[in-house]
């Protein structure tokens, strides 16, 4: 009698034991392993606003996960100890080697598949868009279209007479989870980017009212396309506000360009006839500065902007290495340029 009293007296602890061997199973091994197997990842996409139950019911419809059941203990006692984390939504990569403990903790994380794109110094949107559209992300189109959506209820920092968001979208490097990558989302990943970077410059600045936002970002773009050696930009900014300041038209190559939809080169530099054409971008033919940006200046144009180098220099012209001869008047201006051609045609 003893003895069947003992036996009962064991089965909680039996069942303890047992219960946390299954546990431990389901939670610690894998799908499917052997010693040289060749890890085979599926994409696995959790919508917004999907919930935990539902995140491990299409887990293991899926085979990724072996028991809802386990999932959702994991769930609970992540959600005790990490009450302020939670399951993101996005594109996972995710294995069936891998034990329901690291492929929870993935989405919870939200360690989602990552893109990564490019935007140098100096770009124009029309640039952007082909750049896009030649990674596959969307059409080219749709990445200009998206950026003439004036966000002011988000952004209300944005110049309120732009027609596109031409010079606010900050060139960088950008690395981004790939989830509903779409022309809409990339501009504003790439505002954010303005706002926490570029914005603050301007804010802080010693005498921002010398030009409005708009003003700022105009000029830094017109800079950017300009400059080519970092030394530079500095000098550049001065001879173009010295220029504003007394009333000249600032000239800038880059400003045709950008109003005609054309690029210069070496060997095809403008005609007198572009130069001469007009458009309100022409700063040949305009005076002061263009209704909007024609590029994204980059932090080192926008900051040389607010600090310019102050000389007597009010014309610049462009070697072949990058570098410019400054001079002070238009004879020595004009002995520059025919020197610099002299020489290119020697060579």
């Amino acid at each position: 009698m003893p003895f069947v009293l003992g036996s009962i007296a064991l089965i909680p602890i039996i069942a303890v034991g047992l219960a946390y061997s299954w546990w431990n199973n389901a939670i610690s091994a894998p799908i499917a392993s052997s010693a040289n197997e060749n890890r085979e990842y599926v994409r696995f996409t959790v919508d917004r606003g999907m919930g935990g139950v539902a995140i491990g019911e299409k887990l293991e419809r899926e085979g990724l996960i072996k028991s809802t059941f386990a999932w959702k203990l994991w769930t609970y006692a992540i959600a005790k100890t990490d009450g302020e984390g939670g399951f993101k939504s996005g594109t996972y990569l995710l294995s069936k080697s891998d034990n329901l403990t690291a492929t929870a903790a993935k989405i919870w994380r939200g360690e989602a598949i990552q893109t990564k794109f490019v935007i140098p110094e100096g770009w124009s949107i029309a640039e952007m868009g082909e750049y896009f559209q030649s990674l596959g992300y969307f059409k080219a189109k749709d990445f200009i279209n998206a950026t003439k959506q004036i966000t002011r209820d988000k952004y209300p920092w944005l110049p309120s007479d732009i027609t596109s968001l031409e010079g606010f979208l900050f060139p960088d490097t950008y690395q981004i989870s790939s989830d509903g990558l779409t022309a809409e989302r990339i501009v504003t990943v790439m505002l954010d980017r303005f706002a926490e970077v570029a914005l603050p410059v301007y804010q802080q600045a010693e005498n921002p009212e010398e030009f409005t936002l708009l003003q700022w970002v105009t000029l830094a773009s017109i800079v950017e396309k300009e400059a080519v050696v970092q030394a530079e930009r500095p000098l550049i900014a001065g001879v173009f506000i010295q220029r504003l300041k007394v009333g000249m038209k600032l000239q800038s190559d880059p400003t045709v360009e950008y109003g005609l939809g054309i690029e210069q080169t070496a060997d095809t530099p403008l005609t007198y006839k572009q130069v001469e054409t007009y458009s309100p971008y022409n700063t040949y033919v305009i005076a002061g500065l263009p209704p909007a940006a024609i590029a994204a200046p980059g932090l080192a144009s926008l900051k040389a902007t607010l600090a310019p180098e102050s000389s007597e220099y009010l014309y610049f012209v462009a070697r072949y290495d990058g570098t410019h001869v400054f001079s002070k008047t238009l004879a020595e201006h004009e002995a520059a340029t025919r020197e610099i051609r002299q020489q290119r045609n020697r060579r």
